[in-house]
């Protein structure tokens, strides 16, 4: 009888422990494939230059064009926007006057350049991220630079958004005219496609596609999801949603680049 019951106990053993590896064989397979987790299949897979391609443009400078070179993009610009902007100058077609109380800063026009963006056709996730520093971080679809939430030898502070027009932008000391914010003729609460990085991601307003603000963003400022310009799940930014300081203003770009930053020359 005791035989009889320890034979019975270990084929009862065998049985849970046969079920059980099943089961965690079963699950693991199913973690593989689960595409709400695509970030280590599909990173550096998709192919940012059709959208590069059909979305740089400005018709007022013309000085906007898109060159692919095997792995990597060039964009190049002049740097002027395509919109109105008190610094243009009075007289200009395209003047118009600051918003409120804010004013010029010392740097009272803009000038054009020979800027070159190279960006990789297929952006990956870095393996260190670069925090970003003063400078250009990339480049709005007009051919402006897009810089981060830095001015001068600090964070930006009210004497820095005070001098910015209505597209959040002011002219540099060497009259580099540059988006820092959200803004009028760029984005204003809405999903648009605004630019690229210099790691070669794209960067949308605050919202995503659907009309709602994404609430799982990266301390980075990004996530990977589908865009309405890229149907393969891609990592992309977004202008931040949260107020910056006291300012009233969204920052396009904090933080760091969440792939290896591609070159950026004037």
């Amino acid at each position: 009888m005791k035989m009889y019951n320890k034979k019975n106990m270990l084929i009862n053993l065998y049985l849970v422990c046969g079920v059980a590896l099943v089961m965690l064989l079963s699950c693991n397979s199913s973690n593989n494939t689960d595409s709400s987790t695509p970030t280590d299949i599909l990173q550096g897979t998709v192919d940012v230059t059709s959208v590069v391609q059909a979305n740089f443009i400005n018709e007022y400078t013309e000085g906007v064009n898109v060159a692919v070179n095997g792995d990597y993009i060039s964009i190049s610009s002049s740097g002027l926007p395509d919109h109105k902007t008190p610094y243009w100058g009075e007289g200009h077609e395209m003047f118009e006057d600051f918003l409120g109380v804010n004013h010029a800063n010392m740097n009272t026009t803009m000038i054009a350049f020979n800027y070159v963006m190279t960006i990789p056709t297929y952006p990956k996730e870095a393996s260190v991220k670069e925090q970003t520093d003063l400078g250009a971080v990339g480049m709005a679809l007009n051919g402006v630079p897009l810089y981060n939430d830095y001015e001068g030898g600090g964070v930006l502070e009210e004497n820095a958004w005070s001098t910015f027009d209505a597209s959040g932008a002011h002219p540099g000391p060497n009259e580099d005219y540059h988006y820092h914010c959200e803004g009028t003729y760029l984005t204003v609460d809405d999903s648009n496609l605004i630019g690229f990085l210099r790691d070669g991601f794209p960067v949308y307003g605050r919202k995503d596609m659907d009309g709602s603000y994404p609430e799982n963003l990266d301390e980075n400022g990004g996530h990977v999801g589908v865009t309405s310009h890229f149907s393969d799940v891609i990592y992309h930014y977004h202008v931040s949603n949260d107020v910056y300081s006291t300012s009233g203003l969204y920052v396009i770009k904090s933080g760091a680049f969440h792939g290896t930053k591609g070159t950026f020359t004037q």
